[in-house]
């Protein structure tokens, strides 16, 4: 089964005891947002500072929320902006393949992501 946002931030809500008006108290955002967004129907991601304080009150991994919801960091705003500007020619290209062969998608990653260990 898939993890998607909603479904991570129900069960944390869930296993810290929490009732969704009492986290959306802590979080500053009303009730009804917050089941949509567990519920994976809020339309639009979460800014980023409901993310980060999603984070804090459920001891989760703010980074690995902000792209789960399917936002990316700032950094990496400004890392993907300039890949394009300097590859913008090839871009269409390697979306197109990312999103119609999966396989290549797994493998890019998985290639991106040892590279990325070999860096450290």
């Amino acid at each position: 089964m898939n993890q998607t946002f909603g479904k991570l931030i129900r069960q944390a809500r869930k296993d810290r005891g929490l009732s969704q008006r009492e986290l959306a108290n802590l979080v500053d955002v009303n009730y009804t947002y917050l089941s949509k967004l567990e519920n994976d129907h809020a339309g639009t991601p979460p800014s980023e500072d409901v993310i980060e304080r999603l984070a804090h009150h459920l001891e989760l991994n703010a980074q690995e929320l902000i792209y789960l919801a399917g936002r990316i960091t700032e950094d990496d705003e400004r890392v993907f902006e300039e890949f394009v500007k300097q590859n913008y020619k090839e871009m269409p290209v390697l979306f197109r393949k990312l999103k119609n062969n999966p396989k290549f998608a797994q493998n890019f990653l998985q290639q991106v992501t040892e590279l990325e260990s070999k860096d450290k």
